[in-house]
């Protein structure tokens, strides 16, 4: 059983899949992917997490390669090719040498969709708690029911990982410090607003992603519409400093998505403060907190055979999107020696 449809449960469920077992991944979301986001707009695809992909682990770049060979997605090599300021990207090693960044014309959403094609995936499903039953862990879902397993992943965000351990008897040794870890490490939020404008103004746009330096309020803008072919409209995505977006967490869109839209006018002219339509996203868990990560996922062994175990960025170095999946298909191979 599989917590989290995000790419490290994802790849994690693949990895054991494909190693004969019987896998179930449920997610509280209406889709798969978790930060691997795409949002149609109009007709027109949106990433409002990340903005592309990027690693330089061959396992990684051979699943990013497989996305196209199943015709999941239309791979944009090299995107971003224009990137302006000097701001400091989310993801430094991103722009490293021997690294390679890749988006797909379809969203970026092409390639969780590529990992979750062949599993048994449940969506709209949230563990409310998990409770020991026997020689099995008892997960309780919202909607009154129980699923029942020997053993359980948990690709979670840190703090929704932490609550449901939470929930969990005190006293098991390996749990208790499973549990002291985590309350050291966290993730950060970002606000995130998409906003379209006439598709002339496209041309204009001199970048295909900029990180500004001296912003407290914009840590990236994205020209998302220079990743479609042939786009009906400029939409551009704005996301925050985690610091600015954590004052704002809380408060309606309402008030902080004009405050973003202003910041961007600053940057980049008047015209975005003036969209034709917007929308946003409020990311409580958008990356990990650099320096937070672990060295390899976590597998907690209770009395009686029953196995907990906790992957996703945070539990591999470096962070983002390769790191998650190199943290789901490690715990795989562990799992599945431990199986055999």
């Amino acid at each position: 059983m599989v917590v989290g449809a995000g790419v490290s449960g994802l790849e994690c469920a693949r990895a054991l899949a494909r190693a004969g077992h019987d896998v179930l991944v449920i997610d509280k979301a209406r889709g798969v992917g978790g930060r691997c986001a795409t949002r149609r707009i109009e007709g027109q695809p949106v990433d409002h997490g990340l903005a592309f992909l990027h690693g330089s682990d061959p396992g990684f770049l051979a699943a990013l390669d497989a996305v196209a060979a199943d015709g999941a997605g239309t791979p944009l090599e090299g995107w971003p090719a224009a990137v302006q300021g000097s701001g400091s990207p989310c993801q430094p090693d991103a722009f490293a040498p021997g690294e390679r960044r890749v988006a797909f014309a379809e969203g970026v959403s092409a390639f969780p969709k590529h990992l979750a094609r062949e599993l048994r995936v449940r969506l709209q499903t949230r563990v409310t708690a998990l409770g020991l039953a026997g020689l099995r862990l008892a997960l309780e879902l919202d909607d009154g029911g129980r699923i029942d397993a020997e053993t359980v992943v948990l690709a979670l965000p840190l703090e929704q990982a932490r609550e449901l351990l939470a929930t969990l008897p005190a006293g098991i040794a390996d749990l208790d410090g499973v549990r002291a870890l985590l309350s050291m490490l966290g993730t950060l939020p970002c606000l995130t607003v998409m906003a379209g404008y006439p598709p002339e103004i496209g041309a204009a746009v001199p970048f295909d992603l900029c990180y500004p330096a001296g912003s407290r309020a914009l840590q990236l803008v994205a020209h998302d519409s220079a990743k479609r072919a042939a786009p009906a409209q400029c939409v551009m995505v704005y996301q925050a400093r985690p610091a600015w977006s954590r004052e704002r967490l809380e408060a309606e869109p309402s008030q902080w998505a004009p405050e973003l839209l202003e910041a961007a006018a600053g940057l980049c002219g008047t015209w975005t403060a003036q969209p034709l339509w917007h929308q946003t996203h409020r990311w409580r868990f958008a990356r990990v907190d650099r320096g937070s990560e672990l060295a390899g996922p976590v597998v907690v062994q209770f009395p009686g055979g029953a196995r907990l175990a906790l992957a996703g960025e945070s539990f591999a170095p470096g962070g983002g999107v390769e790191a998650a999946f190199l943290s789901g298909r490690r715990l795989a191979a562990r799992l599945h020696e431990e199986f055999a």
